[in-house]
């Protein structure tokens, strides 16, 4: 046991190559992405769980008693995105949106913040407790509102069974809740915390299983439908950089460090939530969009750093 826990302690110290390594072993191995596409449930759920248990109560309750800096966050995070997409629509018309890019945005809009975006603060040594209170209420509020906002930026286009959709998330969202909060209580805070590099090392493998099974068909499509490709790859590009403008712009009132990660959360979605709960159902082209989505996802935290040296010494 002590040694597994060494291993995952070494892998955890290594999460931002390792999110990038995973992303080109799936591009390289197409049988080992189509292997791993049924796990991709099972990757979220145990993200979820891990971050669940890992939730520090006092600092969590310290960000809920400045309820109106929070709300803006979540106000901002929550819809920015889907502002963007409906935008987006507009200038390129339904005509250039087949239904299942149509789909696949408005899984983008609905989805929450990115799980990784506190780990991305603690990356950058900036506080998380403000982002990961952001991220969590998100998620937590992501049954009952990401199929609503779906099920309004897909149109009758691409109908949505939302009572499916929402059944599925609180399966998933709410089974996640309920075993983290038994395990903190089973472990204890402390022992958690004395782990807490080989629960990143667990994080890094579920985001690696996890990146492996969204490039599940995308290097035949590089080769049958490049344009299709480009396309998708660079809307998904352009709606995280305008996730991150938008979030500079309107969060004046949060200190430079935390909004440039909360920049981070805006531009990047939990789409992997949403394909989970829609299963074998999710139409291809839809995954495809989702699966080029993961790439700014993933090399975000190096250009994050980046941002870093640039931004935050300049705003302090």
């Amino acid at each position: 046991m002590n040694l597994l826990l060494a291993i995952l302690a070494r892998i955890g110290r290594y999460g931002t190559q390792g999110f990038v390594i995973s992303l080109l072993v799936g591009l390289s191995l197409p049988w080992l992405a189509a292997a791993a596409r049924p796990f991709l449930g099972v990757t979220v759920f145990v993200f979820l769980l891990t971050s669940f248990m890992r939730l520090n109560g006092p600092a969590f309750l310290a960000v809920l008693r400045a309820p109106r800096l929070l709300a803006l966050c979540l106000v901002c995070t929550l819809a920015a995105p889907g502002l963007l997409v409906l935008l987006a629509k507009q200038v390129a018309g339904p005509d250039l949106i087949d239904p299942g890019l149509g789909l696949g945005l408005a899984l983008y809009a609905a989805a929450p913040p990115i799980m990784s975006s506190p780990a991305v603060a603690m990356l950058l040594g900036v506080e998380p407790a403000l982002i990961l209170a952001t991220v969590l209420i998100a998620t937590l509020a992501a049954p009952l509102l990401a199929p609503i906002l779906a099920d309004f930026v897909a149109g009758g286009a691409v109908p949505i069974d939302v009572t499916i959709l929402i059944t599925r998330l609180v399966g998933l969202v709410g089974g996640a809740l309920v075993a983290g909060i038994v395990l903190r209580r089973l472990l204890g805070p402390a022992l958690i915390q004395a782990h807490s590099r080989s629960l990143d090392g667990v994080g890094v493998l579920m985001y690696g299983l996890f990146a492996i099974a969204a490039m599940d068909g995308v290097l035949a499509a590089v080769v049958t439908e490049p344009a299709r490709v480009a396309g998708y790859l660079g809307l998904s590009v352009a709606l995280s950089v305008a996730g991150f403008a938008a979030a500079w712009a309107i969060l004046r009132a949060v200190p430079p460090p935390e909004r440039v990660v909360l920049g981070y959360a805006t531009g990047h979605r939990n789409m992997g939530l949403l394909v989970a709960a829609l299963g074998a159902s999710a139409p291809e082209t839809a995954f495809l969009f989702f699966a080029l989505a993961q790439f700014p996802i993933y090399l975000g935290p190096q250009v994050m750093r980046f941002l870093a040296r640039k931004i935050l010494p300049a705003a302090a």
